[in-house]
């Protein structure tokens, strides 16, 4: 299966809807699965743009 690479927005808006789900109950296993990440590429994910808002990841490029 060919990897797909995620722009810094789709990752800053996957992060986003993942904290909504994981507020709801949802374990992080079941929100990432959804996603269609793995949890250590959330781990990766939030490491790297844990804290940035849209137009800052925009200017990470």
């Amino acid at each position: 299966m060919a990897r797909k690479r995620h722009s810094a927005e789709e990752i800053v808006n996957k992060l986003r809807q993942a904290e909504v789900e994981l507020s709801k109950g949802s374990s992080v296993a079941s929100v990432w699965k959804l996603l269609g990440a793995t949890e250590q590429t959330q781990y990766r994910w939030r490491k790297e743009y844990g804290g940035l808002k849209m137009n800052q990841a925009q200017k990470l490029k």
